[in-house]
């Protein structure tokens, strides 16, 4: 790794440093929400466990800048990180006592 030595730089230089460094970091992390959200497909049944509830269980439904529109079982609809979702199977939405979404068999 190149070692860079800041203090030749003067104070323009290293507000434009700070600049390119946080714009380079914002980037990176669109990319790996984005990388996380083509993990997921419109559709697709997910849980994710919000702070101050219980599990909650949904359906994606639309993919924004940084996060995916979850609507939960409740109605509720949830801007969440595609980082903090997980692929829900029929045995987990079993286990769930309030959903009001029935999963229909397909031919």
């Amino acid at each position: 790794m190149m070692k860079i030595d800041i203090d030749k730089f003067s104070e323009a230089e290293l507000i434009d440093l700070n600049h390119r460094i946080v714009e380079r970091l914002r980037f990176l992390s669109q990319m790996r929400a984005h990388s996380q959200m083509l993990d997921l497909k419109i559709g697709e049944r997910v849980t994710f466990h919000p702070d101050g509830h219980p599990p909650l269980f949904g359906i994606v439904t639309r993919y924004n800048k940084k996060t995916v529109t979850v609507i939960t079982d409740a109605g509720q609809h949830w801007n969440v990180a595609p980082g903090l979702l997980r692929k829900s199977d029929t045995r987990e939405q079993a286990n769930t006592n309030n959903a009001k979404v029935v999963q229909l068999k397909r031919d």
